[in-house]
């Protein structure tokens, strides 16, 4: 495969949450985006939507030189599906991965919000539902212009989230599908929300972040890469209860 040059095709996919989405483009430029219609279809929803992307900009999956997925946090059969595809690209066609953190994908939302709503928005957090009332959360502080993750992503309680967070003197805005089913347990005197239209990861999110680690050469090792887990599967949780010997 050769080196990344202006004109080299890019992949890019987002299918870390409830719904999914692909975008293509060429270098620094995204020309298509698409996303899946329908609740957890990524399975079957994948592979034609990168399909119909590719057409966009008449490109065939074998040319395609870069390949940018949302690696997790994230539902784990979402993650999984593409690990596995970049994977295939890679082993198949010498396809370079980059491996994009949700949480970062999910925060440049906040980015298009303030644009759409010409609003100021100074700290921001993410949200992702990780069963069990516990949550992926990620704090971010914009500075000028840029997310500047300021927590790592962790696992925390809906009140520990408030308690923490809940109460400054400036407001923090959430974003994520963790509030689909809990928005009013974080609901508190400093905390907004935006929008329910952007609390879902967008593979031009991940086009964006792709670009500049591509950029720096931040590449994924096919062979070692696997999604981000911040916690076992459920399934896997369950086993390990029920094979855990009794004291």
């Amino acid at each position: 495969m050769a080196e990344q040059t202006d004109k080299s095709p890019v992949l890019a996919i987002e299918t870390s949450g409830r719904s999914g989405s692909v975008a293509a483009g060429i270098a620094d430029k995204m020309l298509a985006e698409v996303a899946f219609s329908g609740l957890m279809t990524h399975s079957t929803r994948l592979f034609p939507a990168v399909q119909t992307v590719l057409g966009r900009i008449d490109c065939k999956i074998s040319n395609i030189e870069h390949i940018y997925i949302a690696a997790g946090p994230g539902s784990f059969t979402g993650l999984r599906i593409a690990v596995t595809m970049a994977k295939m690209m890679a082993f198949a066609n010498g396809t370079k991965i980059v491996a994009a953190n949700t949480m970062d994908v999910l925060a440049l939302n906040a980015t298009d919000y303030m644009k759409d709503r010409n609003i100021k928005i100074g700290r921001l957090a993410t949200v992702l539902d990780a069963k069990r009332r516990q949550f992926y959360v990620a704090v971010f502080e914009n500075t000028g212009g840029s997310w500047r993750k300021v927590t790592t992503d962790c696992l925390i309680s809906a009140s520990e989230f408030v308690r923490q967070f809940g109460h400054g003197a400036e407001p923090i805005w959430l974003l994520g599908e963790g509030l689909v089913y809990y928005k009013d347990a974080f609901t508190a005197t400093g905390v907004r929300f935006l929008d329910e239209d952007y609390w879902c990861g967008r593979a031009r999110g991940v086009y964006s972040i792709g670009r500049k680690k591509a950029k720096a050469h931040d590449f994924a090792d096919p062979i070692n890469l696997v999604p981000l887990y911040l916690r076992q599967p459920e399934a896997t949780e369950n086993r390990e209860k029920t094979h855990r010997p009794k004291r």
